[in-house]
Formats: structure tokens, C-alpha cells, sequence
């Protein structure tokens, strides 16, 4: 397993990963009021090559919120596109029978909810804005994210679990040579945001998101971009003021992502 260099700023390395953003998350802040500011991130820690046998894998956890996401480079692309020259990316998404609080039954046989289909289908088109796919040609990136624990914002740190471990699939694939180019043209973050007892907060735990009265999750390019902006109001409708503030402070929260994630990947030998 490859080291990571020493000199890295955000924390302490953990297996082959990195510990970012201060202490560990207090297990109590599930049940809890708030213990960071309305504009601040939950603890974040991602653990880089998690599985032995498979090196583009990422551990990646947001407070109390866990997801494994995988990443796995395949010959061949849907039927829908052969004979082009283009790639593809896709991804599957789960939550595990024990993440939440009650025992949640697999879904087998094919037979998905409409929320999984949702985020799998989130989390893929995330990627593929930022692929050159024609520099995926014949191939298909599988993005695999399984959550270990939820509470809150599963969806959104799929899709930051996921982009790490594209990351460190497609270094791979230019090393051995199975790729000429990079294909991946542009960083990305996501984020939930809301507005909670009349206050906006950033990155909301499951506490929060049970309450909030609006609540979006938020999908950016590193160029301030948008991917995807999913928002809705629970009760009382929302002024255009609110969703700007919203989109202003989710911003600011994939800024921060994002820079967290450059100096994770240009860590790793």
C-alpha cells in the first residue's frame, strides 16, 4: 500500500487516508443541537484505498454519515452507444440494512425505490459533466457507493465519495495504460443546505433535514458551475432572497470541499 506524503496540512493519516476538518464527530450530535455555526462542515474524514483488492475505493464520512464509494474502470459501454466514440459512467447506490436507525430491508431482484433511482442517477450524471467522455472511448467507469451509516446528506456525500474515487480509478487506468488521457476536466462538490427554525444552515445532519422547512442539495462545479440543484419546501413557500442565500452559502461550503479534496488526492503517491 502507497504511503502519503508527510507534509500534508489537514490532518493526521488514517490506514492509507486522511483525517480532514478537526476532531471527531461526537456520536451525540445525532440527537443534539447544533455545535458548529450555521456556515461550518461536519467533520469530514475519507479514507483512501479502503479495501485492499480494490485501491479506488474511499471510505468517505460527514459527521456521523458513512459511505463507501468504489470506483472500477470496465471494457465495454451500454448498447446505446456502440459504434461511437464515447465511454460512460454510471453509478449504484444503497443503503445498508443496518445505516439507519431501524433495520432497512435490501432492495434485491431489481426492484429499486424511486429515492435510489434518484440518487444513482444523481451521482452519475455528476461525473459524466465532468468526463471527456470521447476520452473514455470502449470503456465504463462503475461507480459503486454502499452507506454504512446515514444521518443526513447521504446523497450528496455519494457524490463527493465518488468523485474521489473516480480520481484514483482513472490515475490508475493512465499508470498501467489502459487510458492515453485524463478524462476528467473539472473538480466537484456537493452539499446540502436549508432552513431550519427560521435560520440557514450548511450541511445538515439528519436532526436538521427532519426539520427543515426548505432544504437543497447541491451539486458544483470547481468553476462555481451548477450540476444539479435539488430543492423543495416543506410548508410555506420560499422567497427568490432565500434561495440565493441558500445557493451562496452552499457554494461557499463546495469551495471549501473541493480545496479539501485537491489536497487529499495531490497527497496520494
Amino acid at each position: 500500500m502507497r504511503k502519503l506524503k508527510k507534509q500534508m496540512k489537514c490532518g493526521k493519516i488514517v490506514r492509507a487516508g486522511l483525517s480532514c476538518l478537526g476532531p471527531k464527530p461526537r456520536r451525540d450530535r445525532i440527537v443534539m443541537a447544533r455545535e458548529r455555526p450555521a456556515d461550518s462542515l461536519r467533520t469530514i474524514e475519507v479514507n483512501t484505498r479502503f479495501l485492499e483488492q480494490h485501491p479506488a475505493t474511499v471510505l468517505y464520512s460527514s459527521g456521523m454519515t458513512r459511505v463507501l464509494c468504489a470506483a472500477t474502470l470496465e471494457q465495454g459501454v451500454p448498447a446505446f452507444l456502440d459504434g461511437t466514440s464515447k465511454g460512460w459512467a454510471t453509478a449504484e447506490y444503497d443503503l445498508l440494512p443496518a445505516s439507519t436507525g431501524s433495520r432497512r430491508r435490501r432492495e434485491r431482484g431489481g426492484k429499486l425505490s424511486g429515492r435510489t433511482q434518484e440518487i444513482q442517477r444523481l451521482i452519475g450524471r455528476s461525473l459524466r459533466a465532468v468526463l471527456d467522455l470521447e476520452k473514455l472511448t470502449g470503456w465504463t467507469l462503475k461507480l459503486d457507493c454502499d452507506v454504512l451509516q446515514a444521518d443526513g446528506g447521504t446523497r450528496t456525500a455519494s457524490v463527493n465519495g465518488a468523485y474521489l474515487a473516480s480520481c484514483l480509478a482513472l490515475r490508475q487506468a493512465l499508470d498501467d495504460g489502459r487510458l492515453g488521457e485524463q478524462p476528467l476536466v473539472e473538480a466537484i462538490g456537493a452539499v446540502s443546505v436549508g432552513i431550519v427554525g427560521g435560520e440557514t444552515l450548511l450541511d445538515l445532519d439528519y436532526s436538521e433535514d427532519s426539520r427543515a422547512g426548505v432544504d437543497l442539495n447541491v451539486v458544483q462545479t470547481e468553476g462555481g458551475r451548477f450540476l444539479e440543484v435539488q430543492g423543495t419546501a416543506e410548508g410555506e413557500p420560499f422567497s427568490r432572497q432565500e434561495l440565493n442565500e441558500l445557493l451562496d452559502l452552499a457554494a461557499a461550503g463546495i469551495s471549501e470541499i473541493i480545496r479539501k479534496q485537491a489536497e487529499l488526492i495531490n497527497g496520494i503517491d
